[in-house]
């Protein structure tokens, strides 16, 4: 099968991801889909983790496009991430960085209660 037919059996938020209409002035979702854009046809398909890092990553971004807490959340969390350039695997630091980050908001969010107030 083709690999790039393999990769969206793995990733079915692609086309909501990539289709996803964002502000002109979101400069971090834009870099967002452009990474994962890049970064989920670049793997082997062979590796399993490599393809458990997809899926996730398709996961988390679709969270993204559909929670706007965690969109909020995690912009300002993307601006605290730090990863080195010299690194052998730049983008998969980058998008392991992302998925903890998801990690950490889910952790502090299920501590959180949010009551909705009705009027």
């Amino acid at each position: 099968m083709n690999k790039n037919k393999q990769v969206l059996k793995h990733c079915p938020n692609f086309y909501k991801i990539i289709n996803f209409e964002y502000d002109e002035e979101d400069s971090i979702t834009l870099k967002l889909i452009e990474i994962y854009r890049s970064f989920i046809f670049d793997i082997n398909v062979e590796d399993s983790n490599e393809v458990n890092l997809i899926e996730k990553f398709d996961f988390v971004l679709n969270k993204y496009i559909d929670d706007y807490f965690f969109r909020r959340d995690m912009k300002n969390r993307l601006l605290d991430i730090r990863v080195k350039k010299n690194s052998n695997d730049f983008m998969r630091n980058i998008v392991e960085s992302i998925i903890n980050a998801f990690d950490n908001y889910e952790m502090g969010y299920t501590r959180n209660i949010y009551f909705a107030r009705w009027i």
